[in-house]
């Protein structure tokens, strides 16, 4: 069986708040769960074969029908499912359901991409220290929606976009990886955020890459990468 996690416990805690742990050490499946075109999903599939890591996206899953990147993903021979949130009355039952399909893939790691269903805290421990997650913004500033309105209304100079590891609180977490990105004059939404979504696409998948080939440190909530690479990309 290939170990998912390597846990160094420390007086019997073992959260993904507990003093050291290492991640991704050795694993070999990706699942990665999107609500819409899954841009960021598209980039993984394409580093994970161009870059031959040694890991495999074994399936996509998405939470509405038309989610686009669906298609992407069954062209390129990804299984593919869909767990519609909108048939499922309570949270509870859509996590139960979402887990046990995606437990049928036995993922080593749970990529969210876009993926717009905030999830519980049975669930996210379900998957503790093997989900990531990207966000729009330099977190912990503006987690949760509009977070490009919101750093323009707020006067940033600088926005950008944050992978962390997946904790139950909404858009929290070790965080693994930063991009910075200037605000210009003139700058509107739009703009900023296709600006944003650009690093996302470079960013992300080095961080999936990590994670595979057990070069992230978590201690203390804080994550390094073990051979000292920058976790900001400028």
């Amino acid at each position: 069986m290939v170990m998912l996690l390597a846990i160094v416990q420390k007086g019997g805690v073992d959260s993904l708040r507990s003093p050291v742990y290492t991640l991704g050490a050795p694993m070999k499946r990706i699942v990665i769960l999107i609500s819409g075109r899954g841009s960021n999903m598209e980039a993984i599939v394409r580093s994970c074969a161009e870059q031959r890591w040694a890991a495999q996206v074994v399936a996509v899953i998405a939470n509405r029908p038309a989610a686009a990147g669906l298609a992407y993903a069954a062209e390129r021979g990804i299984a593919t499912a869909v767990i519609d949130h909108q048939v499922h009355a309570e949270r509870a039952a859509f996590d139960a359901e979402l887990a046990r399909v995606i437990d049928g893939f036995a993922p080593d790691l749970l990529v969210l991409a876009g993926f717009m269903r905030i999830l519980g805290a049975d669930f996210v421990q379900h998957y503790a220290g093997r989900m990531l997650n990207i966000h729009p913004s330099l977190l912990p500033a503006f987690p949760g929606l509009h977070t490009h309105q919101r750093a323009l209304a707020a006067g940033c100079k600088a926005v950008g976009a944050t992978v962390h590891v997946v904790t139950p609180e909404l858009d929290h977490g070790p965080i693994v990886l930063q991009s910075v990105v200037p605000v210009r004059p003139g700058d509107d939404e739009a703009a900023l955020q296709a600006r944003v979504l650009a690093t996302e696409h470079t960013i992300y998948p080095l961080a999936v890459r990590w994670f595979i080939e057990g070069k992230l440190h978590v201690e203390n909530g804080l994550v390094t990468q073990t051979d000292g690479a920058s976790q900001v990309f400028l």
